[in-house]
């Protein structure tokens, strides 16, 4: 029988304005925790908020998931303790790592059906957020990053709510495989064409892949 993953927290943020490296900026990275049912449609929760919308939020990228059992080595290396939603995610899971589930598995919550579209990629809100400005390059080595959800069902989610397994993907692509081939192996193309066969990737991961590809074959 598959697991399943409690979801011990649900967080959303407004966008904010800040200051990163002597520039004023906005971002919506700022999550808190919410203690009651909220609406998750095809981009996102209600009142959740992204202030950059190219690269955060969309269809691909409705929610962000984080898990909790990584909370006590960022914890060590910020030397301070964390709150739910410390990395900007939606989601503060527990067990739901990346070496465990796929590209494509379908999970139900509340009332939504969710999809894993693609691994999440840190950017410097989050340096900006903790202020140390390695920690998004520190996250990504580490293959700690975290994940995205599509909806494929609109629904309401609480926090206590249950991510209760419904179909591991057929090609069984882990998200850890997924950050591999993005970041550390970055000329495998057999794996760029495993995971470019994943009918489930986002659409811009199938385009960064299909690129790379294409490069590598012309080379």
């Amino acid at each position: 029988m598959l697991s399943a993953y409690p979801l011990i927290s649900l967080n959303i943020g407004k966008v904010r304005s800040g200051t990163y490296k002597g520039k004023e900026t906005t971002s919506g990275i700022d999550k808190r925790k919410v203690d009651r049912a909220l609406a998750l449609g095809e981009l996102g929760f209600e009142g959740d908020e992204q202030a950059d919308l190219v690269h955060h939020g969309g269809v691909d990228k409705a929610v962000c998931v984080y898990s909790y059992d990584h909370y006590k080595h960022w914890e060590a290396k910020l030397d301070r303790s964390l709150e739910y939603g410390a990395f900007g995610e939606n989601f503060t899971v527990a067990h739901m790592n990346e070496s465990q589930v796929h590209i494509g598995d379908t999970f139900s919550i509340g009332t939504a059906v969710v999809q894993i579209s693609q691994p999440r990629q840190p950017c410097w809100k989050l340096a900006m957020r903790w202020g140390l400005d390695e920690l998004p390059l520190l996250v990504t080595t580490s293959g700690a990053t975290g994940f995205y959800f599509r909806v494929l069902k609109q629904g309401e989610v609480k926090t206590g709510d249950e991510l209760l397994p419904l179909q591991v993907h057929p090609h069984r692509i882990t998200v850890e495989e997924a950050n591999r081939v993005m970041h550390k192996d970055r000329e495998d193309i057999d794996g760029l064409r495993k995971l470019l066969a994943v009918d489930a990737l986002s659409a811009s991961w199938v385009n960064t892949f299909s690129k790379r590809l294409e490069r590598l074959v012309n080379e």
